[in-house]
């Protein structure tokens, strides 16, 4: 051995990129380690759907199998699926995109967020992203070389994100704005006035904008959501993606999409086919069920959603939490810096001592401190008996202090 070789750290320490390394592990972890060895638990924190996937859908996807539709399909996906998806994003939304170049089928939403940036993001590359947002995004612009900006949205804004603040950000650096909305993990929306600023900053800089609109069916009350890339101007400029996973309770079957110009696309299409391949076809056939006839579905489930989400924030508040009211989604954020608690207190507290399992806010980013994330997608009962949990913890706590 050298002496230059004995000098050097253990290739173990050596052998993850320095970016990697850069990144600590998800803030959700640590405490749903702690969940998995205790019983009688009440999870309001995994953001998951508790509906099963309709039944039509799933059986379209047994009959694929049957069919023998097991192989592999083009690298943008069936042009089936994607004719439908265009269909439905023009009927719904009023933006048209071409099914044979510019739609492409991924592993699910996810996999879409990480194919944007890493073929648009060049290293040293700014991307301006609201906070808190879903614990994913950062990663997934350090991977792929870019430099996180981040602007913070507050309780007392019902956490909207001030146009101001995002210009003010930019820099000769700045690449794109990343948008993450309905947003996970506060709920909140982007109302139409926003949007419209967000879209005059995008166009008046030059900037791209990322678009994740996972949520886009999940909206509540007046609120109606208008796809980003739909704005004038910005349909040359946005990455649109969605995905089947939450509006169709589809999560397990890791079926999303993107949309974007075929210049982008082409590009981005370079990167999911040498890694990916394509996504699995299954799950799109099951997909293109969920288009063409899962709407009855997705409208019962929304409205259950609604239900619950009035029973917790309503809860929530009763028992002395400030609480904000989600627009979109299926998460509440309520402020619980009245208890006298951090995010993570507040949450390892609940779960050891009430068996309630929530996240705490910090897992999204520093101005998430001060909050936690309650996810409202289980049954009506379940929230019924968490919301009598927490309320009999907040008064102990709150008792502990006096």
């Amino acid at each position: 051995m050298t002496s230059e070789t004995s000098t050097r750290a253990p290739l173990a320490e050596r052998a993850l990129a320095q970016r990697v390394r850069a990144v600590p592990p998800s803030g959700i972890r640590r405490f749903f380690d702690i969940l998995a060895t205790m019983d009688d638990v009440i999870s309001l924190g995994v953001g998951e759907p508790d509906f099963d996937t309709p039944r039509e859908i799933v059986e379209a996807g047994v009959e694929s199998l049957r069919e023998g539709r097991t192989h592999y399909t083009s690298n943008f996906g069936t042009i089936e699926l994607r004719r439908a998806l265009s269909a439905h994003l023009e009927r719904r939304y009023g933006v048209h995109y071409a099914p044979e170049n510019e739609l492409l089928i991924t592993v699910g939403a996810s996999e879409a967020v990480d194919l944007a940036l890493r073929a648009t993001c060049d290293p040293g590359d700014e991307v301006i992203l609201h906070e808190p947002s879903y614990v994913a995004y950062v990663p997934a612009i350090v991977f792929a070389g870019g430099t996180v900006v981040p602007v913070a949205t507050r309780f007392e804004d019902d956490f909207a994100l001030d146009p101001a603040a995002v210009e003010a950000a930019i820099t000769p650096r700045t690449k794109a704005l990343f948008l993450g909305y309905p947003a996970n993990p506060t709920g909140a929306v982007l109302d139409d006035a926003v949007q419209d600023e967000l879209a005059r900053i995008a166009r008046d800089h030059d900037l791209l904008v990322y678009s994740d609109e996972i949520y886009d069916r999940l909206a509540y009350g007046s609120y109606r959501h208008r796809v980003f890339s739909s704005l004038p101007g910005m349909r040359e400029r946005t990455i649109l993606m969605g995905g089947f996973s939450k509006a169709y309770a589809m999560t397990g079957w890791r079926v999303g999409w993107m949309a974007a110009p075929k210049e982008i696309l082409e590009g981005i299409v370079k990167v999911h086919q040498y890694g990916i391949m394509s996504a699995p076809s299954v799950a799109q056939d099951a997909a293109l069920a969920a288009l063409e006839g899962g709407e009855p579905a997705v409208l019962a489930m929304l409205a259950e959603y609604d239900r619950r989400r009035r029973l917790l924030v309503d809860g929530l508040r009763a028992a002395g939490l400030e609480t904000f009211e989600p627009r979109g989604a299926f998460y509440a954020f309520p402020r619980i810096t009245s208890t006298g608690l951090t995010s993570d207190e507040f949450t390892e507290r609940l779960l050891r001592e009430e068996r309630v399992a929530c996240v705490p806010g910090n897992a999204f980013g520093p101005s998430g401190e001060g909050h936690v994330r309650m996810c409202y997608a289980t049954s009506y009962e379940q929230i019924e008996e968490a919301v009598r949990r927490i309320t009999r913890f907040v008064e102990k706590v709150r008792a502990e202090r006096a």
